[in-house]
């Protein structure tokens, strides 16, 4: 960092799409020439991209707010993101708060900076988020933060889940051109990535407002030389048509699949507006295990959702472990304020919540473990992300996390090359640790 260079700090909340945003918008600060600095060290600027999926991600956002404006009260903040967009004038009143941008334009934050620091008055670009009409193309990451690449291909929701937020500040469904998506992913391959991670509000709805589908954009990628992995995200249970149950068996797709279950109880789920029933989600979750042998398929599950009767839970439970998960998120249900299962009646008092979360939670530790114990002795290829302490981590295809440490002198000498990052190593996996990652060992193959 030069004397005099401004700088900027991000903090992000919430989701993969948020993390993606957030680079982008750094690289926008980066290229206008300031340096970005850790974000619990002063800065000039500080933006904080929040999430509002729970009333916790509310109030974490509150706090990165307010820790942004203890370390530099003199500093520009900038809030922005999902709980920016559903409750604006609550974000306005903060101490410190100067620019408030919603899920939309942002990729003119650096051009507000600039506006205020010379007007020095509050900014809200909040809007309608009902009212977004077009993909927001934020400019490509100038400079690579992460082993893996991200890449938003779509934003908003159409689903309306009767306990979901999400809708209403990311507004409708929009999808990025299957020709610009291309494009970015030939440049990141050029530029040396070997894994990108197509990532969207709603992802299996790619291309439903256009003339293309997720499918079609998949197959175009796997065609692009020096690309290694495209890892897909989160897709709807619905949404695995024959076509991208066809494109998802090609080598390059990482054989894991994050696919939202909600819940085992067929009436918990018509309560919550969902487009499928627990049947659906096991004969696709089947069906994608006969095609790719040792596929992870992983899932969110709610508990405590209004009504939920203790039968009803147990539906979830016995459901997740006929699926043969290979990992779970659970939640507890947290009513957000516009949505209708807020009014619903049979709201579940806090601690049946807390309780059904804490055993769903136990078993999905489970889960994974078993998952991860049935690779070991098995060689997988591993990014390489990070190095601490001589150790690396990174993760297979199927998304198993592995710590292994350097190879012998010996296999070393033998390899003529070094590990570095963003390198696919093959690796010996040797045990399971407690936490569920894995420790290996680098081979010769």
């Amino acid at each position: 960092m030069n004397p005099g260079e401004p700088t900027a700090a991000f903090h992000t909340l919430g989701c993969k799409v948020n993390q993606g945003e957030t680079d982008a918008i750094a690289g926008m600060f980066k290229a206008r020439g300031y340096a970005i600095v850790p974000f619990d060290e002063p800065a000039d600027v500080y933006v904080v991209n929040t999430c509002t999926v729970t009333h916790l991600s509310d109030r974490k956002s509150r706090q990165a707010i307010r820790r942004a404006n203890r370390q530099n009260p003199e500093a520009v903040v900038v809030v922005t993101g999902c709980y920016a967009q559903t409750a604006a004038d609550e974000v306005r009143t903060i101490e410190g708060v100067d620019i408030v941008v919603g899920t939309d334009r942002r990729s003119a934050i650096v051009d507000l900076v600039e506006a205020h620091q010379r007007s020095g008055e509050q900014v809200n670009t909040v809007f309608d988020s009902q009212q977004i009409e077009r993909f927001e193309e934020l400019p490509a990451v100038a400079e690579r933060s992460r082993a893996r690449a991200t890449m938003k291909i779509q934003d908003g929701c159409n689903l309306y889940c009767t306990y979901c937020i999400i809708p209403y500040a990311r507004g409708p469904v929009r999808s990025r051109r299957r020709e610009s998506v291309v494009e970015e992913a030939e440049r990141l391959a050029e530029e040396g990535f070997k894994e990108i991670v197509l990532s969207g509000i709603h992802l299996g709805a790619y291309g439903s407002d256009t003339d293309t589908d997720l499918a079609t954009l998949i197959a175009a990628l796997c065609r692009i030389d020096g690309l290694r992995r495209i890892r897909v995200g989160s897709v709807e249970p619905q949404e695995f048509t024959p076509e991208l149950l066809e494109a998802i068996v090609h080598p390059r797709v990482c054989p894991h699949f994050h696919i939202p279950l909600q819940s085992g109880s067929d009436a918990v789920l018509e309560r919550m507006g969902r487009r499928y029933r627990r049947q659906d989600f096991l004969d696709v979750a089947r069906k994608i295990q006969q095609m790719i042998p040792g596929v992870a398929i992983t899932s969110d599950v709610i508990v405590g959702f209004p009504g939920e009767s203790e039968a009803e839970y147990l539906m979830s439970e016995e459901l997740c472990h006929a699926a043969g998960l290979a990992g779970l998120h659970v939640f507890p249900y947290s009513p957000r304020r516009g949505t209708p299962a807020a009014t619903f009646p049979g709201q579940i008092a806090p601690a049946v919540k807390q309780e059904r979360a804490q055993r769903l939670g136990q078993m999905a530790r489970r889960l994974a473990a078993e998952y991860a114990q049935g690779f070991v002795g098995q060689v997988r290829e591993v990014l390489a992300e990070e190095q601490v302490g001589g150790l690396w981590t990174g993760h297979t295809d199927n998304y198993l996390k592995v710590l292994f440490d350097m190879p012998t002198q010996h296999l070393a000498r033998e390899r003529s090359w070094a590990i570095e990052r963003e390198d696919l190593v093959p690796v010996r996996l040797l045990q399971v640790r407690p936490d569920g990652a894995l420790d290996g060992l680098p081979v010769d193959v």
